[in-house]
Parts: structure tokens; sequence; C-alpha cells
């Protein structure tokens, strides 16, 4: 038993990084899978086995797509069970093992900082066992803030449960998971300026990336004279997308065109917030918008996030490399450059390749959709979005699925959990020591 067992840990160390955090993630799926699976998870009735797969597939991949009420479907076990995987998910599972090593050695071995590298798609400059520090401080700071704040809001709006609902909500919002309490998500709540904020704020911090605020507190204390170029372009990149797409939505959706000024400009905000962070909530029904702006809901789900933060997407920084590419080529240059950075040739191979794999995934995925369902392609194209995205926007065909839909979905949220290229990696990369070098850009 014990050589079988020693047998076993050489070959769990042989394997690449990638595909240790693969499997990593595999590993929670399926331990979500068998507790939600029981019926103490169960709030009414049973919940079938699919069903139990397809929720825990969605918490850990912070997606929110749900076949199942969660809050009516599950017992308060089950939500529990639900929460944590959520939050798993959202921060890396790594880094609570990690978190735990650190306080006890006060270091980490070289094979535990080689994956989490992986998790967190860092620049080269940074360590890594002051990141994990970093990020469960921050993390502990603003979902306790925000639990603060949406408990105040929600009980002013006089809503069930109140605490329960903030502490839910807050580390969905900051996972950017999607996952709700209501079976409406916040339709009901479209007017509430103050729900809508905090949310959003939320969001906005899990999305952008641990990245960024430990780059800003290094700048704020002193430690570096400016804050990197992965935070410039993050910060840059998701304020004019952001921007640009809150008016399109405001100007061109005709769902909203009867609303007073002030909620047509929370409704658009919102939204436009909900597909690029990746969190999924909305405020207005998905399923009554028009192709136009479901297109653009799509093009900001692809985009997605950005490195080492909790929401899922192509990533900003992979679309600026992207952009900076063929705005190069237009030019007549030779290299990339970001305010006379130049962006080494194997971070823009890597984004790339990051594409590649996106699109690949995205086609396959809606083109086996498109054969085990007979619902409307622009429904599955955007459900298939949404699930590699890890969004959890849907147009409300999710419940309808067969089986093997539902099972195609699971894939594409594990995917877009770990990442397609990493997935791609994982696949058919050969086992062994992966190669470092210095990354000015994450991607």
């Amino acid at each position: 038993m014990k050589e079988k067992w020693l047998g076993f840990c050489r070959f769990v160390d042989s394997l690449h990084p990638v595909r240790m955090v693969v499997l990593g993630y595999l590993a929670y799926i399926l331990s979500g899978w068998v507790l939600l699976a029981l019926p103490i998870s169960h709030a009414a009735g049973s919940i079938s086995s699919l069903d139990a797969l397809f929720t825990s597939a969605s918490a850990l991949s912070t997606t929110g797509l749900t076949t199942v009420s969660t809050g009516h479907g599950f017992s308060l076990f089950g939500q529990i069970v639900i929460l944590v995987l959520i939050q798993i998910g959202g921060i890396g599972y790594m880094t609570f093992g990690s978190f735990v090593m650190l306080s006890k050695r006060g270091e980490l071995s070289e094979r535990r900082e080689e994956i989490g590298r992986v998790v967190f798609s860092m620049p080269g400059d940074f360590r890594i066992t002051k990141f994990i520090r970093s990020v469960i401080s921050f993390t502990i700071l603003v979902e306790t803030a925000g639990i603060a704040a949406l408990f105040a809001a929600f009980r002013h709006a006089g809503l069930d449960h109140p605490l329960w609902a903030a502490v839910f909500h807050s580390i969905s919002a900051f996972c950017t998971a999607g996952f709700g309490l209501y079976d409406t998500s916040f339709e009901a709540l479209r007017g509430n300026i103050a729900v809508n904020a905090i949310l959003g704020i939320l969001s906005y911090f899990g999305a952008i990336g641990f990245i960024v605020f430990v780059d800003a507190w290094r700048r704020l204390i002193g430690k570096t004279p400016h804050i990197t170029l992965t935070s410039r372009i993050i910060l840059v990149t998701t304020a004019w997308m952001s921007l640009s797409a809150i008016a399109l939505f405001f100007v061109a959706e005709p769902a909203i065109q009867q609303l007073p000024p002030y909620e047509r400009l929370a409704a658009s905000a919102f939204q436009v917030m909900a597909a690029i962070t990746t969190v999924g909530f909305n405020t207005i029904p998905i399923g009554q918008l028009s192709q136009a702006s479901l297109f653009l809901l799509i093009m900001l789900m692809v985009v997605g996030a950005s490195p080492s933060g909790t929401g899922g997407g192509l990533k900003t920084t992979t679309f600026s490399a992207l952009f900076g590419v063929i705005r190069s080529a237009l030019l007549g240059r030779d290299k990339v450059t970001f305010w006379r950075k130049e962006i080494p040739e194997d971070r823009i191979r890597l984004a790339i390749a990051s594409l590649g794999f996106y699109a690949g995934a995205l086609i396959l995925g809606c083109y086996l959709l498109a054969l085990s369902e007979s619902l409307p392609f622009e429904g599955l194209l955007f459900e298939a979005a949404s699930a590699l995205g890890t969004v959890g926007l849907s147009t409300g065909i999710t419940a309808q699925l067969t089986p093997i839909g539902k099972l195609i979905l699971v894939l594409l949220m594990f995917i877009g959990r770990v990442g397609p290229l990493t997935f791609g990696v994982a696949l058919f990369f050969p086992s062994g020591p992966r190669p470092h070098g210095k990354e000015d850009l994450a991607i």
C-alpha cells in the first residue's frame, strides 16, 4: 500500500503544473456534485444527479447558469455548499491551501509556487507568497464591506432574511459568480440605485483582478514608482469598453426606452457591468433584449474580465494585445507597444493562441448544442458564450436543454474556468517542468 501511495505521489509530482490545476478544479467539482446530490441539500422534492453536477460545475466555475432554483430548490445546507464552491472557484482552489501552508511554514515549496503562478497568471516580478497573503486579506476586506452595505440596502428594501441574502450575494458578486437567491435575479430591484451600485462595485473589484490592487498598494506605499503595464492596460481597457457599451446599450435597446432616464441609465450600466465582469446578474429580462443588444453582450462576455481576477472570458489583456497587433500591422511597425513599452513576442504568441483556443471551444460548443437541441440558434450561441465566459447570463433556455446539452455546457463552463488555453495545454503538453521566463504582461 505504501509503495502504491509513493508511486501515486511521484506520478502527481511529474505532472505539468497546468494539468495539476485542471485536476484540482475537477476534484472540487466532483466533491461538490456528491454533496449537492445528498437529500439534505434539497429544499423541496429531489434534484437529479445531472442537475446537481450542473450546479456544482456552475458554482466552482463561478458561472451562475442554473437548471434548478438556488433559492427554492436547495436547502440552507445546499446553498452553503454552493457558496463554498463559489468562494473556492473565485479566488482559485490553490489559494486556501497555500495560505494555510504560509501560516504554518512561512514559505511555499517551489512546486506550489509554480502551480500558483499558473492559477493566477501573474507577471514575473510579483512574489507569489506575498501575493497570496494579499489576496486573502483583500478578499476578506471587500466581501465583509459588501455584506455590511448589502445588509443595509436589503433591509431598507424590505427583503426577507437580509443578512443571509447579503452574505450570499456579496460573495457571489465579488467572485463574479452570478448565483442569486431570487429566481428573477435583481429585476425587482432595477430602480434601487444603492443595490445596483454595491453589486457593481463588488463585481468590478473582483473582475479587475488582484494584480491591480496589489500593484496600486505597492505604488501607494512607495514600493514602486508607478503601476505596472499590466495594471494600466487592465484599467484603461475595462473603462473604455464599459463606457462605450453603456452608451450603445442606452441608445439602442428598445426594452428600456420607456423607463425613466435614471432607471434606463442604471439598467444599461448594470447589464454591461454584468457581461464584462462576467458576474451574470440581470435587472432586465435577457430573453426580451433585441438581437443587437444580445450580440453586444456576447462580445463583452467573450472579452470578459482580467487576469488574476475572479471573472472569466478571454481577458482584457489578451484583447489589448490582439488590438496592439492589429494597430502595429496597420501602421507598418515591427513591434507591439503600449505607452512606449514593448510587449514581448512570447506574450503576443500567447494572446493569439488564447484567441484560437477560445474561438475553437466556442465554435465546437455551438456546433454540438445545435446538434443536440432544437432551440433557436441565437439562444444557443448566447448560452455557449455565457458558459465559456463563466458569465451566467441566459435568455431563459438553460432548464429546457436536453441532458446532452447540459453536459456540453458543463464542459464549456469547466474549460472557461481553467481557461481554454490552459485546458489545451493540459491535453497536449508533455509532462515535466514548466519553463520560466519574465512576463511583462499577464495574459
